[in-house]
């Protein structure tokens, strides 16, 4: 991101101009699953806190914003939700918890659909392609790449990480008491483990097979050109 200010050149501010968008769509679609899966299952919370909404101003975090453009590491606000409205208080956390991974997962393959649909419209009939046309490649491109980013990184299972609530519901609860005690230190953890670069190639990794898997599955369908 905006590591180096004084070194900020024009394939940066490109690179920004894609990232932006793409992260408060990502940020604004990814809260809401949480929250209306909350709600669905009983929770009004989200709901009475107005933040069953697309509009990314509600679910922005100013400080979470400003350290991803200073240091490449932020967070988005997150939604509030009540378990004790839960039947399934443990079920109701996993479920919703799951939401936000799943949902950019789909936005990731919409990203995937429409980037192929425009390469098989402009390259398989008229074989070029204008600067614009060039530009919305790049962006549904880096929509994908993101939003898979995105949700592999959110399951990891570092309290208070979505990935975190999955892994409680299957812990018997004493276990799961003390696993979500972590939470606290939570933050501290994720610094460690992205700075460090232990999360790099495991990240890495599982974002790129299933990137690769939503490009071969899609590319069985023969009106689209993904590579």
């Amino acid at each position: 991101m905006l590591r180096n200010l004084f070194n900020f050149g024009t394939q940066d501010l490109i690179n920004l101009l894609y990232f932006l968008p793409i992260f408060l769509i990502t940020i604004t679609v990814h809260e809401c699953a949480h929250g209306y899966i909350a709600y669905k299952m009983g929770d009004p919370t989200a709901r009475n806190m107005g933040r069953l909404t697309l509009n990314p101003l509600k679910h922005m975090d100013p400080i979470g914003f400003v350290m991803l453009m200073l240091l490449g590491f932020g967070w988005a606000k997150p939604v509030i939700i009540n378990p004790r409205n839960f039947k399934n208080p443990k079920k109701g956390m996993a479920l919703s918890a799951l939401a936000g991974p799943v949902s950019n997962i789909l936005m990731a393959i919409f990203g995937a659909l429409a980037l192929g649909l425009i390469n098989y419209f402009y390259f398989g009939f008229a074989k070029q392609a204008s600067n614009f046309v060039e530009m919305a490649r790049w962006f549904f491109q880096y929509f994908m790449t993101l939003n898979v980013y995105f949700a592999v990184f959110n399951f990891i299972p570092v309290p208070p990480l979505d990935g975190s609530r999955i892994v409680s519901y299957f812990l018997p609860g004493k276990l799961a008491y003390y696993y979500n005690y972590i939470e606290r230190y939570g933050f501290l953890v994720l610094i460690v483990l992205l700075y460090t670069g232990i999360l790099s190639v495991p990240l890495q990794f599982f974002s790129g097979l299933i990137v690769d898997g939503i490009t071969n599955v899609l590319n069985l369908l023969p009106f689209l050109l993904l590579r």
